[in-house]
């Protein structure tokens, strides 16, 4: 991966939506990077079968990276040799951001910002114990307070190719006006490996500011990719025209892979990514409601037809979906 000749893009890792089906539909944007939705070491170690087919990927995806969580070195160690056998993951980010209680007060996700050593540790224990080409990180400013200057530093002991630094701190969760791009770029500064922005950028005109205040090698999309997966293909070419595509077919191909990929139960699951796509749309919360009752998928893919049945529905509004605590 090398980060000299051009700025790499990313997609985040979203746990819920950043499954295969809506990879192979970002993969088609010119997305550069494709991640796995955060999958907990302990699981990897003790429900490989089950847990395995989040890590699995398409066809499409050139660079993908297993995300995986953690806090105990040993399970660490076990689950990276059980991605060992994977043969089509690329390599391995361990997630040091996320914020949801549930994780982070377990030490695991960004509890690992309160103890830099131990995490720089984990960090080791992956290098040594892989062998994928590639390793990296995914951390916030900090837990509850903002220490990029400390984490910076740590990171430089630690054997990884790149860092990805979400731009708040655990305590901020989401919060929009919390953002800070300015520690990002500090901590680009002082890092000697190639670090990657991520966090409230949601068109091209933001990636571009986000880039000339890091000055970071890459960048990392998420949300706004939910609604405008094209956001990918709009960055690589500078434009804020939209890509030959009906919005309608684009949709109707996601919601196919979903019922491919995980069967009748693909329907059910589909419909938060219809909330996602109807973001902003004439008539979205009385879709909403609609496919909120369906569950076959004749009737989802009828109604998919006929509330997008207008080539490229769009419309002005931000590129804002609410996610879930789980997701970084």
């Amino acid at each position: 991966m090398d980060f000299k000749n051009k700025k790499w893009l990313f997609l985040a890792p979203l746990a819920g939506y950043t499954d295969l089906p809506f990879r192979s539909v970002v993969k088609k944007f010119g997305v550069d990077v494709t991640t796995s939705e955060m999958v907990s070491s302990h699981s990897l170690v003790y429900a490989f079968d089950k847990t395995s087919k989040m890590l699995e990927k398409s066809h499409l995806e050139d660079h993908f990276m297993a995300q995986i969580s953690g806090s105990k070195e040993g399970v660490v160690k076990e689950a990276v040799e059980k991605i060992n056998a994977l043969e089509h993951v690329s390599g391995i980010d361990f997630n040091c951001g996320c914020p949801a209680p549930k994780v982070a007060n377990h030490g695991n996700g960004s509890g690992l910002l309160k103890d830099l050593n131990h995490l720089v540790k984990l960090l080791k224990t992956i290098r040594e114990n892989t062998n994928k080409k590639i390793t990296s990180v995914k951390v916030r400013l900090g837990f509850d307070q903002k220490i990029p200057k400390e984490i910076a530093h740590a990171l430089n002991d630690a054997p990884v190719d790149y860092v990805v630094v979400h731009g708040r701190t655990r305590s901020d969760k989401y919060q929009k006006d919390k953002i800070d791009y300015e520690s990002i770029a500090l901590m680009k500064g002082i890092l000697k490996k190639p670090v990657v922005a991520n966090g409230e950028i949601d068109s091209v005109k933001k990636a571009f500011e986000v880039l000339q205040i890091t000055q970071a090698d890459g960048l990392m999309i998420g949300r706004a990719a939910l609604r405008a997966p094209w956001i990918f293909w709009q960055i690589k070419n500078n434009t804020t025209e939209l890509p030959a595509v009906v919005k309608k077919d684009l949709v109707l191909e996601h919601f196919d892979k979903m019922v491919e990929f995980y069967g009748d139960r693909g329907v059910i699951m589909f419909r938060k990514n219809l909330h996602a796509y109807a973001k902003g749309e004439m008539q979205a919360s009385a879709f909403r409601n609609c496919v909120n009752t369906l569950t076959e998928v004749k009737s989802m893919r009828e109604s998919i037809e006929e509330f997008f049945n207008q080539e490229m529905l769009q419309s002005e509004v931000p590129l804002w979906v609410e996610l879930n605590q789980k997701s970084v």
